[in-house]
């Protein structure tokens, strides 16, 4: 399914949030519904959640959840995943169009084409896809990993095999260095950590003396070359909760994230590092995911209480589920 960018703005008349979050708690009782939020959407939604994390943490939660409704605030391969992880409660998102460029880049007839290509080839290999991708390239894979766990996963692929790793290969060429197994890459990258300005970066920490810079693996190299520490969102966040030490971070992920450090580590000071318009060379504040962007308060309130969108059971979540399960459970 091809879910494509589109602008996140709305034109919904205004409504209170203190208004709209009542009316939420209100619908989670009679619907029988729990709220799980990606630390990428808006804030407000992360606060009315009844869980917040990663992708690697909200995966795990979905199968813990005793509400016969899920409600995923994030982007539409998560709402399958919860789906896949949950074939007997009703999924939905706020959102349908909500969508990821890492996703996108990587189609399941593309990646099926490419993986006949390399067994005709005589190649042996594990598939091993990042978690930003749709349940149909899921069912192809031999391993699926988020930016917690993907050390470990690839620590476990069998020394003998090669490994194609999709869709992203910013996240891919990071985990060659850091485990030393070389992998075939997929040409994908996301669009929100692609944007990041090297030398927006450089000014920023010009700026701000003593500062640190965190980033997510799915940066480009340059941007980790100058990075202090580097993990996925949950990684970044226990990072900077370890730290007692007022201290000023430069973040190089999806600014929305920022709302999460503040409330887990008050005592620092945290600045989006600028993104940039390629086409013009211009900084700019970016570093928004859209798909993210269009989760809001006003389509949380309405999926609640139209019971829409639905995620749907289609036949290749089963095939997906086990490798899902045997991942990220196990």
């Amino acid at each position: 399914m091809s879910l494509p960018v589109v602008n996140a703005t709305d034109d919904a008349p205004y409504e209170d949030p203190l208004d709209l979050m009542d009316e939420i708690e209100e619908l989670k009782k009679e619907k029988d519904a729990s709220i799980l939020a990606h630390f990428y959407v808006d804030g407000e939604i992360q606060d009315i959640a009844d869980y917040t994390g990663d992708s690697l943490k909200l995966a795990r939660d979905a199968t813990q959840v005793e509400t016969s409704t899920i409600v995923f605030s994030g982007v539409h391969f998560m709402g399958e995943s919860a789906k896949i992880m949950n074939p007997e409660k009703r999924v939905l998102i706020p959102d349908m169009l909500a969508g990821c460029s890492l996703a996108e880049s990587c189609p399941a007839d593309q990646l099926a084409a490419f993986q006949e290509q390399l067994r005709s080839e005589g190649r042996e290999f594990d598939t091993v896809a990042y978690i930003n991708t749709s349940a149909a390239v899921k069912s192809l894979c031999d391993w699926i990993v988020t930016s917690g766990n993907a050390q470990e996963i690839i620590e476990r692929v069998p020394a003998d095999r090669d490994i194609l790793f999709v869709p992203d290969q910013h996240l891919g060429r990071y985990l060659m260095e850091v485990t030393g197994r070389k992998m075939m890459l997929w040409p994908g990258s996301c669009m929100v950590h692609e944007v990041f300005s090297i030398q927006g970066l450089i000014r920023a920490k010009r700026n701000h003396a003593n500062s640190q810079v965190i980033a997510h693996p799915e940066c480009p190299q340059n941007i980790l070359e100058i990075t202090d520490f580097i993990g996925g969102t949950e990684k970044m966040r226990q990072y900077v909760m370890s730290i007692a030490e007022p201290t000023t971070f430069l973040v190089a992920t999806e600014a929305a994230m920022i709302h999460a450090f503040e409330k887990s580590a008050p005592q620092h000071t945290f600045v989006p590092v600028p993104g940039i318009i390629t086409a013009t060379g211009e900084t700019c504040a970016c570093n928004r995911c859209p798909h993210m962007a269009r989760n809001t308060l006003q389509k949380v309130r309405d999926c609640l209480r139209d019971e829409s969108p639905e995620i749907e059971w289609q036949d290749y979540f089963e095939k997906a589920r086990a490798v899902l399960d045997k991942s990220l459970l196990k």
